[in-house]
Parts: C-alpha cells; structure tokens; sequence
C-alpha cells in the first residue's frame, strides 16, 4: 500500500509538472492521466517479479504481445513517460527517498527551463502567408515592398488553391526596425487585390502550419 500510495502521489505531481510546462497551449487529458498511471503499475510490476527470474520472462512475454497503436508524439512527451516509469521503478525496489528526491529535483529543473524558456528558437524573421490571383507575376510584382520595409524575405512555399485560380505564396521576412506591420500588410494587399494576407507575430520559422 505504502507503494502505491508514493507512486501514485510521484505520478500525479510529474503530471502536474507536465501540465505547467507545456507549451502548446493545449494538452491531451488522457496522456495526464497517463502519467499518474505509469509510476503505479511499474511499481506494481516490480513488486510482482521480486527476485524470481521466471515471472519476469513471463511479464515479459506477456507485455510483448501489446501493439502500441499510438502514434509517436513529441519527444519532451516520451521523456516524460521515462521519468514517470523510473519513478515507479524506484518505488518498486523499495528506494522510497530516492524516489522523492529524484521526482522532486527533476520537476523543479523542469520548472526553471520552462522559466527561462531555455532553448527557444530566437530568430528575427516572421512568417508572412500572401493569396495572390493566377495572373499576377509574384516574382516581381512585390519587390519593391519587400525591399522598402524588409532587411531580408525568402520565399519558401508556392501552392495552388480555390482550382488552380489562386496561389498561396508562404515567405520568411525580416522587417527593419520600427516598421508598422499595418502599413507592410496595406502596401501588399493593393497589390493582391485585397485578398488574404496573414503575418505570423511569433518569431519562429512556422511556414509549415500555415
């Protein structure tokens, strides 16, 4: 009981962690739920196998006929779902302290890189999405804006859409210093004929989603 009720306790903090650090904005329910899962049943598994060499190749033959049918997700995801397993694992021999310490210090390293939002991508350029009609020459048509209120553009993506009538021109644009992005976004759109433009805010390649 003693166990269960510290890994249950370990899984539902690293869960909690989780929730505070994650970035997207958004988080799946059932992957937090997870989380508080894992370190019970490894725990539990453990407690299972003891010293006896033949369970463990049968636990092991058992969990080998499991098809996983999720698909791989992102990676900090399955680095928590190791830190949730060697939590258990830790309960599971006893190591109670080890544990706590273990969970503990990781959560609050977590919680610091979150803080000082180590490793983030700083790049000056901003993505900038323009629908222009199929009869207009892209390549130039532009050139002059661009070189007016950018220090650098790129074109990255061409696509056609609405049947072939439309492209769908996707950029990576440095804007000098100062600029008002209304006033890029008007100088282009009377050039488009008023269709869509979109400037992504984030300083982040994200050409990819849009």
């Amino acid at each position: 009981m003693l166990t269960i009720i510290i890994s249950f306790a370990l899984g539902l903090l690293i869960s909690y962690i989780y929730i505070k650090t994650h970035s997207k904005g958004s988080y799946s329910q059932n992957f937090t739920l997870t989380l508080i899962m894992i370190p019970c049943i490894i725990a539990v598994m453990i407690l299972l196998i003891g010293s006896d060499i033949a369970r463990a190749f049968s636990l092991a033959g058992a969990f080998s006929i499991i098809r996983f049918r999720s698909a791989p997700g992102d990676p900090k995801d399955i680095s928590y779902i190791f830190f949730a397993m060697a939590a258990g694992l830790a309960c599971g021999v006893g190591l109670f302290a080890y544990a706590v310490l273990f969970t503990v210090f990781l959560c609050a390293f977590m919680v610091i890189l979150k803080k000082i939002n180590f490793g983030a991508m700083k790049t000056p350029y901003k993505v900038l999405k323009v629908v222009v009609p199929e009869n207009l020459d892209y390549e130039r048509e532009f050139e002059d804006i661009f070189n007016k209120y950018t220090v650098s553009h790129e074109l990255q993506k061409v696509k056609t859409t609405d049947l072939g009538t439309l492209y769908e021109l996707v950029y990576l644009v440095n804007l000098y210093y100062g600029t008002k992005e209304k006033e890029f976004i008007d100088a282009l759109r009377c050039r488009n004929g008023n269709l869509n433009i979109v400037l992504g805010m984030k300083a982040e390649s994200e050409y990819n989603s849009l």
